[in-house]
């Protein structure tokens, strides 16, 4: 696989599939890359190789088709049009490789009025409609980091995308242009909710339906010591575990009433707030109570249950997710560090 170096998305992407085992080579520009970190330690960069190619100057085109030729898929994440006038585009590419998977990451898509345009995670959410979902109903949304549109709504489309076309061309078929746009992506995300919106379930307004905090047993709540706990006790059965363990007095109001979710939730606060996160931890630990503590990417590496299960690794002390998903024939692996250019 041929990956043109860049930053975000695609570059998450190719790292999720070299730790399935393809064999990637990112081309580098001279330079680098602007992320601003050692090279050493970006992760996103593990279990490539790099060969650092000018594509602007004379013959750089070429020794990059020259890759595409022996290659089942190539990446880029520039903007629409420009590895077109570098000489790397689809119609070059295919030429040589007619079984290439061609996938190409971008915020707003090939096309569309905002095509062109320069654009972040966070707006591509805004426009999906998918940032608004997130936040309380009395402030701000909230901003979910760039996990959710770079990386959900764009790095993990494109690599469905690229296996997709991958399948296709085992079969017998040709290779093809795969078009992720992390817009669409991020709206596509939110299928169940446009089926609820449409049914009359969801209310098209943040902080008031069940999923996204408006429910007081589906929501995070203050600890003694400053710290959350996050409470997804949807099921009957579970939110019976969760009130006896809190506890909740009998007089508590009826969680189906939503007209007293204000009443019970300011009830479920001020039980966390007597307590620190830690001791609360405790209690709902290992219980179908649907409770956990609200960790900090540090704490979150030496949790019990992510260690027994190595879903966070350390190779040469850089504390970084391990593959996923498992395999039970053809387990993902570390095979190279982050790869200097």
């Amino acid at each position: 696989m041929v990956e043109l170096a860049g930053i975000g998305p695609a570059p998450f992407a190719a790292m999720l599939l070299a730790d399935l085992g393809a064999d990637v080579v990112r081309v580098d520009r001279p330079g680098g890359q602007p992320l601003g970190i050692d090279p050493a330690l970006d992760v996103t960069n593990r279990n490539k190789r790099s060969v650092e190619v000018d594509l602007k100057a004379p013959g750089g085109a070429a020794v990059v088709l020259d890759l595409v030729a022996a290659a089942d898929v190539l990446l880029e994440g520039f903007r629409p049009g420009v590895a077109e006038r570098l000489g790397v585009g689809p119609e070059e590419a295919l030429g040589r490789n007619p079984r290439l998977v061609y996938g190409r990451m971008t915020g707003w898509g090939q096309d569309g009025p905002l095509a062109g345009s320069a654009g972040h995670d966070i707006g591509y959410l805004a426009t999906a409609g998918t940032l608004g979902l997130i936040g309380p109903a009395e402030g701000p949304p909230a901003i979910p980091a760039n996990l959710l549109g770079d990386y959900a709504g764009g790095s993990l489309y494109l690599v469905s995308g690229v296996l997709a076309a991958l399948l296709h061309v085992g079969r017998g078929g040709a290779g093809q242009v795969v078009d992720a746009a992390i817009v669409d992506g991020a709206a596509h995300l939110g299928a169940m909710l446009w089926g609820m919106l449409g049914a009359g379930a969801w209310r098209d307004a943040r902080g008031g339906n069940l999923l996204d905090g408006g429910c007081p047993y589906y929501a995070v709540y203050a600890t003694a010591d400053g710290g959350w706990m996050a409470v997804g006790a949807l099921e009957e059965r579970f939110y019976a575990e969760f009130a006896r363990l809190l506890p909740l007095p009998p007089e508590a109001p009826d969680r189906a009433d939503v007209r007293r979710w204000p009443e019970l939730r300011a009830l479920i606060a001020e039980r966390f707030a007597r307590r620190d996160r830690d001791a609360w931890a405790a209690v709902f630990e290992g219980t179908d109570a649907c409770v956990a503590p609200v960790l900090s990417l540090r704490e979150a590496a030496v949790h019990p249950h992510l260690a027994a299960r190595g879903t966070l690794v350390a190779p040469d002390g850089l504390t970084q997710p391990a593959p996923a998903p498992r395999f039970s024939r053809t387990p993902g692996a570390l095979r190279r560090p982050p790869a200097a250019p």
